[in-house]
């Protein structure tokens, strides 16, 4: 009975999204605003142009990897729908993920049930994958990933991840406590790491963290950083990513490189987004911004995201949550490197690319953590929320409904005045970026209430003996 439950919550999520997506074409067709993502007729053009053996990138403002519109290629025969039924697919695939994570650390059904109804029937996710939206892809392989981890199987793990950092960069940033998570204590040759339950008492008293301080484990972790798990995941997943990149970059040049990845690292966009920055670069859009004013807005991201990954690493999926609230938070458009602005049609050459490597050397963090805050990135922690639930002690009344009035409230007073700004051509731009502090200090409330009231609960528990063989050796 509770299979069958969990089969009809998976049918009807599909009905419904196969739904979503033919009422998206009546709707093109018949009414002025499209549902459909203009993303989408992006990806589709490029995918088309692919299939007639041209180069993707020959479609303006196609800027991702070769392998989307390579997906999407049946576009072009199939249906131009095809793209939408591959992401909500997609979509459907991250909610049997965090089922089967839930049930490997015996999360009781109907926790599970509700956990997945939170993913399956989210306003914020089902649109994105039926407006025809590539993250549900993301979101897929980045559980399938966890899944990997937990099964112990690192070389898996490691060849999705550098698939899918060279598919969508932003992932980069689990890379740290991935690293951290491969401990050799859980970790050892020709053993399966061993789960760590679920437990009734999970909801009802927060737990610290007591490895962070412990200084004996944090000796044990700098002198057991090059473990095998580590340097095989890091050199299997870097491997992936170059062979990737090194294809694409045989099949279609400095193009390619130019734009897939290197424009994210010039380019400066004043226009309105949710981040608090969007305000400063329209306003300076014209002058080369200083190194004082980069640090300013680069060092609370890193801070951030160092402190998180430090204190939450072994408990993995909480971890990822909290680093990808507060990337999304504290993010920003990516500040240019250089006062020049080329155009599409001004094919740089390779002393400029010769530059543009040098400095992203230096500056690779800061294009990392320099993307725009627009709606779809919330799906990047959401497809996170269900999986941290079971381990919160925060009732949905009256805290949980606080938080999510708050969060919704702040977006939807920053909609307003984008809307005045966007469609009715308001000077509203002060008012924009003061409800953008707005949403930045309700993004960083709910981040502390989660924080404040989730147990502490590492994936995996210790073999019998690996400390004192550690400390032995």
């Amino acid at each position: 009975m509770t299979s069958l439950k969990t089969h009809s919550i998976f049918l009807i999520s599909a009905i419904f999204r196969v739904g979503l997506i033919l009422y998206g074409e009546w709707q093109d067709a018949h009414m002025e605003v499209r549902y459909t993502d203009v993303d989408y007729l992006v990806f589709s053009d490029a995918a088309s142009l692919m299939a007639s053996g041209h180069s993707p990138y020959k479609r303006t403002t196609y800027r991702y990897s070769p392998l989307l519109a390579f997906l999407l290629i049946p576009n072009s025969f199939l249906s131009r729908s095809w793209g939408k039924f591959l992401f909500s697919a997609s979509d459907l695939f991250v909610g049997l993920f965090i089922h089967i994570i839930l049930k490997q650390r015996k999360v009781p059904e109907d926790l599970c049930t509700y956990s997945l109804l939170i993913w399956l029937f989210n306003p914020f996710t089902f649109t994105i994958g039926t407006r025809g939206n590539c993250e549900p892809i993301v979101c897929a392989i980045l559980l399938w990933i966890v899944i990997c981890l937990m099964n112990g199987n690192v070389l898996q793990a490691a060849c999705w991840y550098g698939l899918i950092v060279h598919f969508r960069i932003y992932p980069i940033i689990y890379a740290l406590p991935i690293i951290l998570f491969l401990d050799p204590c859980f970790f050892q040759s020709g053993v399966k790491p061993l789960l760590c339950d679920w437990t009734s008492d999970q909801g009802k008293t927060p737990q610290i963290n007591s490895e962070v301080t412990d200084q004996c484990d944090v000796w044990i972790a700098f002198k057991s950083i090059f473990t095998r798990s580590r340097i095989l995941f890091g050199l299997v997943s870097g491997s992936v990513f170059l062979f990737f990149t090194g294809f694409f970059f045989y099949l279609y040049g400095w193009e390619f490189l130019h734009e897939a990845l290197l424009y994210h690292l010039t380019r400066t966009d004043p226009r309105h987004n949710f981040s608090i920055y969007f305000y400063h670069i329209y306003l300076n859009y014209e002058r080369e911004l200083s190194i004082l004013e980069k640090l300013i807005s680069f060092l609370p991201q890193v801070i951030v995201q160092l402190v998180l990954v430090f204190c939450f690493a072994k408990d993995l999926l909480f971890c990822f949550f909290v680093q990808t609230v507060a990337f999304v938070a504290f993010n920003k458009r990516c500040m240019n490197l250089h006062s020049s602005k080329s155009s599409r049609q001004t094919r740089p050459g390779i002393r400029l690319y010769l530059t543009h490597l040098v400095e992203s050397c230096v500056f690779m963090l800061d294009l990392l953590l320099g993307q725009v805050i627009t709606a779809q990135y919330f799906v990047w922690f959401f497809c996170l929320l269900p999986l941290i639930l079971p381990w919160t002690n925060m009732k949905l009344k009256w805290q949980g409904l606080c938080c999510i009035l708050l969060w919704i409230g702040a977006q939807t007073h920053w909609l307003m005045w984008g809307y005045l700004l966007e469609f009715k051509g308001k000077n509203v731009f002060l008012q924009l970026w003061v409800a953008s502090l707005f949403f930045l200090a309700a993004n960083t409330f709910v981040l502390i209430m989660l924080i404040r009231h989730h147990n502490y609960s590492p994936v995996f528990r210790r073999h019998a003996g690996s400390k004192t063989t550690l400390k032995s050796e």
